[in-house]
């Protein structure tokens, strides 16, 4: 009999024990086909659920390894410059090592923007994102021992052309904003400093024509204001106490003494001795010590040399009267604004001292000469001067405004680029494109606007800000395709070599956009002066004519036949010579310049005169 019922047991007999046990507490796991205790199966239940989330960690990452590596780096990626030293490039932001300014994202190297396969993408090269040029066939490292990235043929064909592409993102961190190309009345304001001073055509001088001494003063200080007529000095001469009694004598002489008498009169006029007192000396017969002199004109005494007693030859200025009623304002302007001021022009002053007015006024002189120190040509200007507010020798601001154009295609000036040899702007365009273009700019106008005679249209928008990154962007993709494709860039036309062009496809106006038209006056004194426009002669008011292309080699003479019997032929300006020659050259009548017939708008009624004057030629 066993008398120890907790005898251990073995593990056969927990087996045995385990399988003795209820139905209730027995658990059949489906999976391992196995029966055990319901601890163990909770065991292995927790097992399986670690085992099946590792196992779906893992997975993503088997299918990232096994997918291209060409397909995850080509998805997107921004590259890092330096605005100050765009060959710095980088895959990654931080700090130029040169200068040590922030890097920037230039451009963004997305995927095109249709679906493409993972096979159908070729790469074209690889190239370093730290050294500006290098490139290579097959991957690998760079000379600094950075990873280099491929170009595929697409984002390759993207890169040559000048545009450049930025993400709306970086257009906003870069701060560029944009502008309108608009036209309108171009305005031109030239502002400049002028002088009052006297209008030279109202200065008078007072003198005395016979020498004597002055007795009485009336007018005895400058500055002192006076009217014509109004006496100035009383002066005591021999020589006009003689004429007077000459004159006395011719009075009393009776009949046959008219030629005396006229003789006697007309000495004492040219003594200056007014008419007034003529009349009292023929009324009272009596022969006065002094004479009064009196004010030619009105004005203000500007210079006064007499002195009561003093003693005065013939000749000698006494005052100087100026009239102050109109005043001239000169002004100084620089040479390349004398093409923007006329005569009759209208000028505004403005008085430091009386901020509140402007003064009106017209240009009424340039002068013709050019001062070679300051490189300016004297203007002048009249104005009137109520009050008399404008003193001479007070200084001036002068404004001229000027009407250019009626219409004219305006740009802003901070959308210009300047370089020594041309002009650039970068326009705006669809999907964050940027196009960098060269323009001709001529005449500068209010609004800090110009005017833009070739390279924009009407209504593109241009970068009026943060175009200094665009163009680094520009001459940096420009320098990379100097050094990837050098034999492309040899093989790029030189400018001397256009001919070959313009022989494959006519197109005068490509072989011309470098070389503007050239107009002249038909007149032969007027044809030394080329002009960029049409229009009228400024000198003759003649219509001009486009000027003869200057050539080395002469003009074959089968071409000009041929243009003559096509009706192409020379003919003279003037109407009363319409013979038409087939070279050009020189009327042989007047001497006028010939001119393509074509050129030529017939007269509204031709002079039937002219028909038998032609045949004689």
């Amino acid at each position: 009999m066993n008398l120890n019922p907790q005898k251990k047991k073995g593990k056969s007999a927990d087996f045995a024990d385990s399988r003795r046990l209820p139905e209730g507490n027995r658990h059949v796991d489906s999976t391992s086909r196995c029966i055990a205790p319901l601890k163990i199966c909770e065991n292995l239940r927790n097992l399986r659920t670690t085992l099946l989330i590792l196992l779906m960690a893992f997975v993503p990452l088997g299918m990232v390894s096994c997918s291209k590596p060409g397909e995850s780096k080509s998805a997107s990626k921004t590259l890092y410059t330096c605005g100050m030293h765009p060959q710095i490039i980088q895959d990654h932001p931080g700090d130029c090592p040169i200068c040590g300014m922030h890097l920037e994202p230039v451009r963004k190297q997305a995927a095109s923007a249709t679906p493409v396969a993972s096979g159908e993408r070729k790469v074209k090269f690889y190239k370093s994102t730290m050294m500006a040029g290098e490139i290579s066939q097959q991957p690998g490292k760079d000379s600094m021992g950075m990873d280099m990235v491929p170009v595929y043929e697409d984002e390759a064909a993207t890169a040559e052309s000048s545009l450049i592409s930025i993400d709306p993102v970086t257009v906003q961190n870069m701060g560029i904003r944009t502008a309108e190309v608009t036209r309108g009345s171009l305005r031109k304001t030239i502002q400049t400093v002028g002088i009052v001073d006297y209008d030279e055509t109202a200065l008078t001088d007072v003198t005395v024509k016979t020498k004597g001494w002055i007795e009485k003063l009336f007018v005895d200080s400058t500055g002192q204001q006076v009217k014509q007529g109004e006496p100035l000095f009383e002066i005591y001469s021999p020589d006009l106490v003689t004429a007077q009694n000459e004159y006395l004598i011719a009075l009393g002489a009776g009949v046959g003494s008219a030629n005396l008498k006229t003789s006697a009169l007309r000495k004492l006029k040219n003594f200056d001795v007014s008419a007034d007192q003529i009349a009292a000396l023929e009324k009272t017969h009596e022969i006065k010590k002094t004479l009064r002199i009196t004010a030619p004109r009105s004005g203000i005494v500007v210079e006064k040399m007499a002195v009561q007693g003093q003693m005065v030859d013939a000749g000698m200025k006494l005052y100087r009267l100026a009239d102050l009623s109109l005043v001239w304002v000169q002004s100084q302007i620089y040479e390349q604004d004398l093409p923007y001021v006329k005569l009759g022009q209208e000028a505004e002053v403005t008085l430091t001292y009386l901020p509140d007015r402007k003064f009106q006024g017209r240009v009424t002189y340039l002068y013709p000469t050019l001062d070679e120190k300051t490189r300016t040509a004297k203007v002048r200007m009249e104005f009137h001067n109520p009050g008399l507010f404008l003193k001479p020798g007070m200084f001036a601001k002068v404004e001229l405004k000027a009407n250019v154009e009626k219409s004219a295609l305006l740009v802003a000036d901070s959308a210009i680029l300047r370089s020594g040899e041309k002009n650039t702007v970068f326009v705006a365009l669809e999907g964050g494109k940027f196009e960098p273009r060269a323009v001709t700019i001529r005449a500068r106008g209010e609004g800090n606007t110009y005017q833009v005679i070739r390279g924009l249209k009407e209504g593109e928008r241009v970068v009026t800000s943060g175009q200094f990154m665009l163009d680094s962007e520009s001459q940096l993709k420009e320098a990379i395709q100097k050094m990837t494709e050098p034999g492309k860039t040899e093989a790029t036309p030189a400018p001397e070599q256009p001919a070959v062009k313009t022989e494959e496809s006519p197109m005068p106006a490509t072989t011309t956009a470098a070389e503007p038209p050239r107009f002249v006056c038909p007149m032969p004194e007027h044809s030394t002066i080329n002009y960029d426009h049409s229009g009228k002669c400024p000198i003759c008011g003649m219509t001009l004519i486009p000027a003869e292309p200057e050539s080395s080699a002469p003009v074959p003479a089968p071409a000009q036949s041929k243009s003559a019997k096509a009706g192409e032929g020379y003919a003279c300006p003037m109407p009363e010579h319409p013979k038409v020659y087939d070279h050009p050259g020189d009327c042989p009548i007047c001497g006028m310049k010939l001119v393509p017939k074509s050129s030529i708008k017939p007269a509204p009624s031709p002079s039937p005169v002219l028909k038998p004057e032609q045949h004689n030629h």
